[in-house]
């Protein structure tokens, strides 16, 4: 799997580079950097605790001829999860029943200060459609993305799971939507924030809880990836002039430097 993800990488990079030279007018690539602020909704963990890279290669396509309309497409390696740290000793106090620890990996010791940590991490491609306002140099996207499960590993009320890609505790696949903001820092650097949630559960599972009375209760949960992201951006073939125009004050109206677009700022 890191073979196929290592040529895919690549196949974007050179693609990238090579639009620049055939049409660089139209293709812009793009490198993407940044961290996610993840959860899983189901788990009854709340909270962006977990905290993962997030990062890759992207190429934007623009739709209509003064490019305020654009169509982007990115490789990225994203980590997903949950975490959240306890009092040493709360799994001992746990109300699940026993088939909660059916899967554990017994030859590695408990961690007690362990509440939940959740390790997912997947290949990624989302497809956005994004509308740039050129004076602000800001733009905002939707779309949707689907990402391929590559690494898992669960450590749950202090357990080592017996978890990862190949057990089928989580799916493989999962879809998820999107919603991004990318704010112009200087010319070709931009700071984007991401919001992306799952369409479909990663996991469907049953739990048993035990009463007071003695008798137990299941209930089925289901598990969405659920995160906030904050990456840089930098676009390799945008050309940048400066901007002079003012109001009747002589203040600069937009920012400093406004993108270049054939046949529309000349």
């Amino acid at each position: 799997m890191k073979n196929i993800v290592l040529r895919i990488l690549l196949g974007v990079a050179v693609c990238i580079f090579a639009v620049q030279h055939v049409d660089a007018q139209r293709f812009i690539g793009s490198v993407v950097a940044g961290c996610n602020f993840a959860q899983i909704e189901g788990d009854d963990v709340h909270g962006f605790y977990k905290v993962g890279f997030n990062g890759g290669l992207g190429l934007t396509l623009p739709v209509n001829p003064k490019q305020t309309w654009q169509v982007s497409v990115e490789l990225l390696y994203s980590m997903k999860g949950a975490k959240k740290t306890c009092q040493p000793g709360y799994f001992l106090t746990s109300n699940y029943g026993e088939s909660m620890f059916q899967d554990v990996d017994w030859s590695v010791p408990i961690d007690s200060t362990v509440k939940c940590n959740i390790s997912l991490d997947y290949v990624q491609i989302p497809v956005m459609m994004r509308y740039e306002e050129p004076y602000s140099g800001c733009s905002f996207a939707l779309g949707f993305a689907w990402s391929r499960l590559v690494r898992a590993k669960e450590i749950y009320n202090g357990y080592l799971r017996t978890t990862n890609v190949r057990s089928g505790t989580y799916k493989k696949n999962d879809w998820s939507i999107i919603a991004d903001v990318n704010i112009r820092l200087y010319k070709n650097l931009n700071l984007n924030f991401r919001y992306e949630y799952s369409l479909v559960p990663i996991r469907v599972t049953q739990f048993e809880y035990l009463r007071n009375d003695g008798s137990s209760l299941i209930e089925t949960h289901k598990y969405y990836n659920h995160m906030i992201s904050a990456r840089l951006v930098y676009f390799i073939n945008e050309k940048f002039y400066l901007n002079t125009r003012v109001n009747k004050y002589g203040q600069r109206m937009g920012t400093k430097w406004l993108r270049e677009i054939p046949d529309y700022n000349n």
